[in-house]
């Protein structure tokens, strides 16, 4: 188990939502919330508790990152031009760990946060250690190759619940991904409905 296991169940119970779609997600057997009030009959959420909700699940998703960190990608997001959320969406996306997980070199977005940290990554050769990095369209993301035969690295190619979308090409015999194009919400595998709207209203307040 790793040290962030039992925080990542305590998020999709939290939410009551299985929301990287895993097969021991505790959700599967108790859709409860944790603790000993967790089976008591929840009243409807305000405005603000589904807007914080839509929040604390899109954050929570990527890796639960840091509130500063995920306003800060919000405030980024709010300064382009165009559709917002849309833009928060590709933010996020676009994350260096995001990448990794997706392109299925890992099992988790936990993992992926790791792998990056620990330096198990290039980027167009580069090695980069910052789970945050921000990718381009276009950018080689390898896994290096003193890393390519970890037993983690394999377990997570051939998992069947997952499949590497496709904004992201990645070649498992190589381990090697580009970063084809950014994405649009639709284009996100998500396991669960995302609101990336009520997170941009949460945020507007």
């Amino acid at each position: 188990m790793s040290k962030r296991e039992s925080s990542k169940y305590k998020i999709d119970r939290r939410m009551g939502e299985n929301i990287w779609g895993r097969p021991k997600s505790p959700v599967n057997r108790r859709e409860y919330g944790p603790g000993q009030h967790g089976q008591r009959r929840k009243g409807k959420l305000s405005d603000f508790g589904v807007q914080l909700r839509a929040k604390q699940k899109l954050k929570g998703y990527y890796g639960d990152i840091s509130e500063k960190q995920f306003r800060k990608t919000y405030e980024e997001a709010s300064r382009r031009k165009g559709d917002t959320p849309e833009l928060l969406i590709g933010l996020l996306e676009s994350r260096l760990d995001a990448i990794v997980y997706r392109a299925m070199f890992v099992p988790t977005i936990f993992a992926a946060r790791q792998f990056v940290n620990h330096g198990h990554v290039t980027v167009n050769g580069t090695r980069v250690n910052i789970p945050s990095y921000r990718c381009r369209v276009g950018d080689v993301i390898e896994v290096r190759e003193k890393s390519k035969q970890m037993a983690l690295v394999i377990e997570a190619s051939q998992l069947a619940e997952r499949t590497v979308p496709d904004y992201i090409d990645a070649d498992h015999n190589k381990m090697v991904a580009t970063f084809a194009r950014v994405p649009a919400l639709a284009d996100v595998p998500y396991p669960v409905i995302m609101e990336p709207n009520l997170v941009v209203e949460f945020y507007s307040r």
